[in-house]
């Protein structure tokens, strides 16, 4: 399965001439934690993530309104293709400490961005097929489910 079809639909992108306040609504609007940043060919040209807020640009007493993203933005060292594995993917995300990664065409414009969570999202659903059928192989139809109530005195 090709890593493009495990991204949420449609890349979160800004411009690179979008202000710190677009990105995050952006990231609000898609409900992802990273936005890439794009020239006006629609080229990577970094990411925006929400450990940029916090690293970068949280204490820094500068107005989200006027803070130009390119100034906060991660440069882009490693970029996935269409042609880049799942495991190929979350092996550099891993290793490099990335939770997203841009998936680019052969020009460098973004198709999609695969997050970790994407990643474990998909194999979960497999997950969970496999042990239903082993389960059903066993002959166990029981299933029982736990759910523990929110405390009401938590602080």
């Amino acid at each position: 399965m090709g890593l493009l079809k495990w991204c949420d639909e449609g890349p979160a992108t800004v411009p690179l001439l979008a202000t710190v306040e677009d990105a995050v609504h952006t990231m609000m609007d898609k409900q992802v934690g990273a936005v890439a940043v794009v020239d006006e060919k629609g080229i990577v040209a970094g990411m925006f993530t929400e450990r940029d807020v916090l690293a970068k640009f949280a204490l820094s007493g500068r107005d989200p309104k006027t803070t130009p993203v390119r100034e906060m933005m991660s440069p882009i060292v490693e970029m996935a293709t269409e042609e880049t594995t799942p495991s190929e993917a979350l092996a550099v995300m891993l290793e490099r400490h990335y939770r997203h990664m841009p998936i680019v065409d052969d020009h460098g414009k973004v198709l999609g961005i695969c997050s970790i969570r994407n990643i474990l999202e998909a194999r979960m659903d497999d997950l969970l097929v496999q042990l239903d059928s082993s389960t059903r192989q066993a002959g166990s139809s029981k299933r029982t489910a736990t759910a523990f109530p929110r405390s009401s005195t938590i602080p």
